[in-house]
């Protein structure tokens, strides 16, 4: 897909100049595929977050978004990224869609990104940001990200973007069976761990990747 996003470049703390110091903290934290880093130095972080606070947009931080939600820290989308980005997927199912900044950057790196928020409002708004910006490829729903989207399956690779204390049957039953990758943010003991997961036929491959710190995965849906 190729776009120009140059128009929301903006000023000061929105510039190119912003972007180009996130990412290089991004690569003094480790973070290596070159793919995942040119797209996380395209797309417009502070266009999904409030205007008041997008002087902070390029900041290596978390920023809220409205309804005790987050749109997570850069490391952390770059990294669960790149760890996406190993099985090489081309449909991707996102689980908390938040703001969309996760959806928008997998949208640059796959055919197709699938992703469900259950909070109504958080829903309207990244469609509206994903419609501005000329993002085509990504496909919305509100409903209880906890039951997936059986429909569109199977996913080359699925995304939870919020702390799940077990991972829910139904996103792995939704795997490809060809190795398929899933990754989340899991609790034990009072800590988040992010855990990858990969499928094939029968068996289960896990693997874990340092502690994080998210929201909580919730059932149901808030109008």
């Amino acid at each position: 897909m190729t776009l120009d996003f140059r128009k929301f470049s903006g000023s000061g703390m929105t510039s190119d100049s912003s972007r180009s110091k996130l990412i290089a903290s991004l690569e003094n934290e480790g973070i290596c595929n070159k793919k995942v880093l040119e797209v996380m130095r395209l797309i417009p972080r502070h266009i999904f977050v409030d205007e008041a606070i997008s002087n902070k947009a390029y900041d290596n931080t978390a920023l809220p978004i409205g309804k005790s939600q987050t749109i997570s820290h850069p490391l952390i989308v770059a990294k669960m990224t790149e760890i996406l980005m190993t099985s090489n997927p081309k449909r991707v199912l996102e689980i908390g869609t938040g703001s969309g900044y996760q959806a928008a950057i997998l949208s640059l790196l796959v055919d197709k990104v699938y992703t469900i928020e259950r909070i109504e409002l958080l829903h309207n708004k990244s469609k509206n940001v994903f419609k501005k910006i000329g993002l085509k490829n990504i496909y919305t729903k509100f409903s209880d990200g906890n039951n997936g989207w059986s429909q569109k399956s199977p996913f080359d690779a699925i995304i939870v973007t919020a702390g799940a204390i077990d991972i829910p049957k139904a996103l792995i039953d939704q795997l490809s069976v060809e190795s398929g990758l899933l990754i989340s943010p899991v609790e034990n003991n009072g800590k988040q761990y992010l855990k990858s997961i990969v499928k094939t036929n029968d068996r289960i491959d896990e693997k874990i990747h340092g502690i994080v710190n998210f929201v909580p995965l919730l059932s149901g849906v808030i109008s």
